[in-house]
Protein backbone atom coordinates (compact mmCIF):
# COMPACT_ATOMS: atom_id res chain seq x y z
CA UNK A 1 0.00 0.00 0.00
CA UNK A 2 0.51 3.25 -0.46
CA UNK A 3 1.88 4.51 2.33
CA UNK A 4 1.11 8.17 4.99
CA UNK A 5 2.92 11.92 3.78
CA UNK A 6 4.26 14.07 6.67
CA UNK A 7 4.78 17.81 6.62
CA UNK A 8 8.89 19.47 5.91
CA UNK A 9 11.52 19.92 8.65
CA UNK A 10 11.62 23.39 9.07
CA UNK A 11 14.92 22.76 10.75
CA UNK A 12 16.22 21.73 7.81
CA UNK A 13 19.29 23.70 7.16
CA UNK A 14 20.29 22.76 3.07
CA UNK A 15 17.56 21.76 0.90
CA UNK A 16 18.49 19.58 -2.23
CA UNK A 17 14.90 19.21 -4.20
CA UNK A 18 16.72 16.46 -6.32
CA UNK A 19 17.97 14.73 -2.90
CA UNK A 20 14.32 14.74 -1.85
CA UNK A 21 12.68 13.53 -5.13
CA UNK A 22 15.19 10.73 -5.70
CA UNK A 23 13.94 9.27 -1.67
CA UNK A 24 10.49 10.38 -2.25
CA UNK A 25 11.16 7.67 -5.49
CA UNK A 26 12.85 4.89 -3.25
CA UNK A 27 10.42 5.23 -0.82
CA UNK A 28 7.48 4.33 -4.16
CA UNK A 29 9.38 1.42 -5.21
CA UNK A 30 9.72 -0.03 -1.34
CA UNK A 31 6.59 0.27 -1.09
CA UNK A 32 5.90 -1.65 -4.65
CA UNK A 33 7.88 -3.94 -3.65
CA UNK A 34 5.92 -4.64 0.06
CA UNK A 35 2.82 -4.97 -2.15
CA UNK A 36 3.99 -7.99 -3.37
CA UNK A 37 5.04 -9.42 0.13
CA UNK A 38 2.02 -8.52 1.44
CA UNK A 39 0.19 -10.80 -1.57
CA UNK A 40 2.30 -13.27 -0.91
CA UNK A 41 1.66 -12.90 3.06
CA UNK A 42 -2.09 -13.04 2.69
CA UNK A 43 -2.14 -15.77 0.39
CA UNK A 44 -0.82 -18.14 3.65
CA UNK A 45 -4.01 -17.39 5.31
CA UNK A 46 -3.15 -15.10 7.29
CA UNK A 47 -5.94 -12.24 7.34
CA UNK A 48 -5.84 -8.53 6.67
CA UNK A 49 -6.92 -8.00 10.13
CA UNK A 50 -3.75 -9.82 11.80
CA UNK A 51 -0.88 -8.63 9.12
CA UNK A 52 -1.86 -4.80 9.50
CA UNK A 53 -1.36 -5.85 13.34
CA UNK A 54 1.95 -6.95 12.38
CA UNK A 55 2.88 -3.90 10.35
CA UNK A 56 1.45 -1.38 13.08
CA UNK A 57 3.25 -3.63 16.28
CA UNK A 58 6.90 -3.93 14.46
CA UNK A 59 7.21 0.22 13.32
CA UNK A 60 5.82 1.18 16.67
CA UNK A 61 8.56 -1.05 18.54
CA UNK A 62 11.30 0.28 16.18
CA UNK A 63 9.98 3.70 16.00
CA UNK A 64 10.16 4.28 19.47
CA UNK A 65 13.24 2.17 20.45
CA UNK A 66 14.83 4.50 18.08
CA UNK A 67 13.46 7.49 20.02
CA UNK A 68 14.08 6.28 23.61
CA UNK A 69 17.53 5.83 22.39
CA UNK A 70 18.15 8.94 21.13
CA UNK A 71 15.44 11.61 22.04
CA UNK A 72 12.97 10.43 24.71
CA UNK A 73 11.74 13.26 25.51
CA UNK A 74 10.07 13.51 22.01
CA UNK A 75 7.57 11.13 23.36
CA UNK A 76 5.87 12.86 26.40
CA UNK A 77 2.40 13.34 25.26
CA UNK A 78 -0.05 15.89 27.43
CA UNK A 79 -3.32 15.36 28.43
CA UNK A 80 -5.31 17.29 25.14
CA UNK A 81 -2.88 15.47 22.64
CA UNK A 82 -4.32 11.96 23.66
CA UNK A 83 -7.72 12.33 22.05
CA UNK A 84 -5.93 13.71 18.53
CA UNK A 85 -3.05 10.81 18.87
CA UNK A 86 -5.65 8.07 19.06
CA UNK A 87 -7.95 9.49 16.12
CA UNK A 88 -4.68 9.90 14.13
CA UNK A 89 -3.29 6.38 14.77
CA UNK A 90 -6.53 4.42 14.63
CA UNK A 91 -8.32 5.97 11.77
CA UNK A 92 -5.20 7.65 10.34
CA UNK A 93 -2.76 4.29 10.16
CA UNK A 94 -4.81 1.36 11.60
CA UNK A 95 -7.40 1.77 9.44
CA UNK A 96 -5.64 2.75 6.12
CA UNK A 97 -3.28 -0.09 6.24
CA UNK A 98 -6.20 -2.26 7.16
CA UNK A 99 -7.90 -0.89 4.03
CA UNK A 100 -5.66 -1.25 2.11
CA UNK A 101 -4.10 -4.81 2.85
CA UNK A 102 -8.19 -5.72 2.27
CA UNK A 103 -8.15 -4.17 -1.07
CA UNK A 104 -5.19 -5.66 -2.81
CA UNK A 105 -6.05 -9.30 -1.26
CA UNK A 106 -9.40 -8.84 -3.83
CA UNK A 107 -8.02 -6.57 -6.13
CA UNK A 108 -4.69 -6.55 -8.56
CA UNK A 109 -2.20 -4.42 -6.53
CA UNK A 110 -2.58 -1.66 -9.20
CA UNK A 111 -5.49 -1.40 -9.35
CA UNK A 112 -6.13 -0.88 -5.61
CA UNK A 113 -3.69 1.70 -5.47
CA UNK A 114 -4.92 3.72 -8.60
CA UNK A 115 -8.41 3.63 -6.21
CA UNK A 116 -6.27 4.52 -3.29
CA UNK A 117 -4.17 7.83 -4.93
CA UNK A 118 -7.98 9.40 -5.19
CA UNK A 119 -7.11 10.91 -1.91
CA UNK A 120 -4.80 14.09 -3.28
CA UNK A 121 -8.26 14.76 -5.24
CA UNK A 122 -10.47 14.26 -1.79
CA UNK A 123 -8.12 16.57 -0.28
CA UNK A 124 -8.44 19.23 -2.77
CA UNK A 125 -12.29 19.18 -2.73
CA UNK A 126 -12.25 19.66 1.19
CA UNK A 127 -9.21 22.43 0.55
CA UNK A 128 -11.77 24.07 -1.86
CA UNK A 129 -15.38 22.93 -0.16
CA UNK A 130 -14.79 22.92 3.08
CA UNK A 131 -12.01 25.16 3.87
CA UNK A 132 -12.90 27.61 0.90
CA UNK A 133 -9.60 28.16 -0.28
CA UNK A 134 -8.54 28.93 -3.40
CA UNK A 135 -6.92 25.58 -5.65
CA UNK A 136 -5.11 26.50 -8.43
CA UNK A 137 -6.25 25.17 -12.15
CA UNK A 138 -3.33 23.59 -12.77
CA UNK A 139 -3.33 21.37 -9.58
CA UNK A 140 -6.50 19.72 -10.61
CA UNK A 141 -5.34 19.34 -14.48
CA UNK A 142 -2.18 17.88 -12.65
CA UNK A 143 -4.26 15.33 -10.50
CA UNK A 144 -6.36 14.37 -13.55
CA UNK A 145 -3.27 14.01 -15.37
CA UNK A 146 -2.01 11.60 -12.66
CA UNK A 147 -4.34 9.68 -12.17
CA UNK A 148 -5.34 9.04 -16.42
CA UNK A 149 -1.60 8.04 -16.38
CA UNK A 150 -2.01 5.52 -13.68
CA UNK A 151 -5.49 4.14 -15.31
CA UNK A 152 -3.01 2.83 -17.51
CA UNK A 153 -0.13 2.02 -15.85
CA UNK A 154 -2.62 -0.47 -14.29
CA UNK A 155 -4.33 -1.34 -17.74
CA UNK A 156 -7.79 -0.42 -16.47
CA UNK A 157 -9.35 -0.14 -19.74
CA UNK A 158 -8.79 -3.58 -20.57
CA UNK A 159 -11.50 -5.32 -18.59
CA UNK A 160 -9.82 -5.64 -15.31
CA UNK A 161 -12.37 -7.78 -12.95
CA UNK A 162 -13.67 -5.96 -10.37
CA UNK A 163 -14.24 -7.19 -7.02
CA UNK A 164 -17.29 -5.15 -4.99
CA UNK A 165 -16.04 -5.71 -1.79
CA UNK A 166 -12.02 -5.03 -2.70
CA UNK A 167 -13.21 -1.67 -4.65
CA UNK A 168 -15.36 -0.46 -1.55
CA UNK A 169 -11.99 -1.16 0.85
CA UNK A 170 -9.97 0.77 -1.54
CA UNK A 171 -11.96 4.16 -1.59
CA UNK A 172 -12.57 3.69 2.05
CA UNK A 173 -8.72 3.22 1.86
CA UNK A 174 -8.24 6.52 -0.07
CA UNK A 175 -10.52 8.48 2.54
CA UNK A 176 -8.47 7.48 5.68
CA UNK A 177 -5.46 8.09 3.45
CA UNK A 178 -6.50 11.35 2.97
CA UNK A 179 -7.89 11.69 6.43
CA UNK A 180 -3.90 10.90 7.68
CA UNK A 181 -2.45 13.16 5.28
CA UNK A 182 -4.88 16.26 6.82
CA UNK A 183 -4.67 15.08 10.42
CA UNK A 184 -0.82 15.36 9.78
CA UNK A 185 -0.48 18.32 8.59
CA UNK A 186 -2.53 19.88 11.02
CA UNK A 187 -0.26 18.14 14.13
CA UNK A 188 3.02 18.80 12.46
CA UNK A 189 2.77 22.29 13.75
CA UNK A 190 2.67 20.93 17.26
CA UNK A 191 5.28 17.81 17.08
CA UNK A 192 7.94 16.97 15.12
CA UNK A 193 6.86 14.15 12.20
CA UNK A 194 8.98 11.67 13.90
CA UNK A 195 7.74 11.20 17.22
CA UNK A 196 4.29 11.78 15.73
CA UNK A 197 4.58 8.86 13.28
CA UNK A 198 6.17 6.55 16.43
CA UNK A 199 3.38 7.47 18.50
CA UNK A 200 0.81 7.45 15.70
CA UNK A 201 2.08 3.44 15.09
CA UNK A 202 1.92 2.91 18.93
CA UNK A 203 -1.73 4.50 19.48
CA UNK A 204 -2.45 1.90 16.58
CA UNK A 205 -0.70 -1.16 17.77
CA UNK A 206 -2.16 -0.45 21.26
CA UNK A 207 -5.43 -0.55 19.22
CA UNK A 208 -5.32 -3.70 17.76
CA UNK A 209 -3.85 -5.18 20.67
CA UNK A 210 -7.07 -4.56 22.40
CA UNK A 211 -9.08 -5.77 19.48
CA UNK A 212 -7.51 -8.87 19.07
CA UNK A 213 -4.80 -9.68 21.62
CA UNK A 214 -1.66 -10.90 20.40
CA UNK A 215 -1.89 -14.27 22.85
CA UNK A 216 -4.51 -15.09 19.98
CA UNK A 217 -1.96 -14.97 16.91
CA UNK A 218 -2.00 -17.62 14.91
CA UNK A 219 1.46 -18.40 14.83
CA UNK A 220 0.75 -21.74 12.83
CA UNK A 221 1.12 -19.42 10.03
CA UNK A 222 4.36 -18.14 10.40
CA UNK A 223 6.21 -20.91 9.30
CA UNK A 224 4.43 -22.03 6.14
CA UNK A 225 6.45 -21.28 3.09
CA UNK A 226 4.60 -19.61 0.22
CA UNK A 227 5.51 -19.00 -2.77
CA UNK A 228 5.61 -15.43 -4.92
CA UNK A 229 4.62 -13.91 -7.79
CA UNK A 230 5.97 -14.09 -11.93
CA UNK A 231 9.36 -15.75 -12.45
CA UNK A 232 9.60 -15.94 -9.02
CA UNK A 233 6.74 -18.06 -8.54
CA UNK A 234 9.46 -21.23 -7.91
CA UNK A 235 10.72 -19.13 -4.96
CA UNK A 236 8.87 -19.33 -1.86
CA UNK A 237 9.94 -17.93 1.51
CA UNK A 238 8.29 -18.33 5.06
CA UNK A 239 5.26 -16.40 6.31
CA UNK A 240 7.71 -14.78 9.15
CA UNK A 241 10.62 -13.52 6.71
CA UNK A 242 7.54 -11.98 4.69
CA UNK A 243 5.75 -10.23 7.35
CA UNK A 244 9.84 -9.17 8.57
CA UNK A 245 9.70 -7.65 5.12
CA UNK A 246 6.69 -5.79 5.54
CA UNK A 247 7.85 -4.18 8.46
CA UNK A 248 10.98 -3.16 7.21
CA UNK A 249 11.25 -2.96 3.86
CA UNK A 250 7.47 -1.38 3.53
CA UNK A 251 7.15 0.36 6.39
CA UNK A 252 10.60 1.39 8.24
CA UNK A 253 12.37 1.89 5.62
CA UNK A 254 10.83 4.08 3.13
CA UNK A 255 8.97 6.46 6.17
CA UNK A 256 12.47 6.93 6.71
CA UNK A 257 13.34 7.58 3.48
CA UNK A 258 10.34 10.05 3.69
CA UNK A 259 11.05 11.96 6.39
CA UNK A 260 14.63 12.45 5.11
CA UNK A 261 13.07 13.39 1.94
CA UNK A 262 10.85 16.30 3.86
CA UNK A 263 14.39 17.85 4.68
CA UNK A 264 14.25 18.99 1.00
CA UNK A 265 10.98 18.99 -0.26
CA UNK A 266 7.47 20.53 0.79
CA UNK A 267 4.53 17.57 1.60
CA UNK A 268 2.58 19.05 -0.48
CA UNK A 269 5.50 18.09 -3.29
CA UNK A 270 6.18 14.90 -1.63
CA UNK A 271 2.67 14.15 -1.74
CA UNK A 272 2.18 14.59 -5.33
CA UNK A 273 5.32 12.57 -6.37
CA UNK A 274 4.27 9.72 -4.04
CA UNK A 275 1.46 9.24 -6.62
CA UNK A 276 4.81 7.76 -9.28
CA UNK A 277 4.68 4.40 -6.34
CA UNK A 278 1.91 2.20 -8.96
CA UNK A 279 4.10 2.97 -11.39
CA UNK A 280 6.78 2.31 -9.30
CA UNK A 281 4.96 -1.06 -8.26
CA UNK A 282 4.92 -1.89 -11.92
CA UNK A 283 8.62 -1.07 -12.84
CA UNK A 284 9.27 -3.42 -9.68
CA UNK A 285 6.78 -5.95 -10.86
CA UNK A 286 8.52 -6.08 -14.18
CA UNK A 287 12.45 -6.23 -12.68
CA UNK A 288 11.59 -8.84 -9.98
CA UNK A 289 8.55 -10.78 -10.92
CA UNK A 290 9.38 -10.86 -15.05
CA UNK A 291 5.50 -9.45 -15.70
CA UNK A 292 5.72 -7.89 -19.05
CA UNK A 293 4.86 -3.67 -19.67
CA UNK A 294 2.87 -2.81 -22.94
CA UNK A 295 3.54 0.42 -24.64
CA UNK A 296 0.40 2.01 -22.93
CA UNK A 297 1.94 0.91 -19.29
CA UNK A 298 4.66 3.20 -20.56
CA UNK A 299 2.77 5.58 -21.95
CA UNK A 300 1.14 6.01 -18.86
CA UNK A 301 3.79 6.08 -16.49
CA UNK A 302 5.21 9.43 -18.48
CA UNK A 303 1.40 10.83 -18.15
CA UNK A 304 2.07 10.47 -14.48
CA UNK A 305 5.33 12.50 -14.22
CA UNK A 306 4.33 15.00 -16.66
CA UNK A 307 1.78 15.29 -14.25
CA UNK A 308 3.96 15.12 -11.11
CA UNK A 309 6.46 17.91 -12.74
CA UNK A 310 3.03 19.82 -13.68
CA UNK A 311 2.07 19.91 -9.46
CA UNK A 312 5.81 21.08 -9.29
CA UNK A 313 5.09 24.22 -10.69
CA UNK A 314 1.80 25.33 -8.60
CA UNK A 315 1.33 26.25 -5.20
Amino acid sequence: MSEPILAADPHAHVRRPAVGYAMVLAATALWGINGSFAKAALSSGLSSFRLTEVRSTGAALILVLALLLTRPWSLRITRAELPFLLLFGVAGLAFVQLLYFVAIHRLEIGVALLIQYLAPVLIALWARLVLEEPVRRRVWAALVLALGGLSLVVDLWSGVALDGLGVLAALASAVAFALYILLAENAVARRDPFSLLALGFAFAALFWAVVQPWWSFPTEYLNDRVSLDGSLVSTTLPVWALLLGVVLVGTIVPFLLLLAALRHLSATRAGVTAMFEPVAGALVAYALLGESLTGTQFVGGAIVLAGILLAQTAR
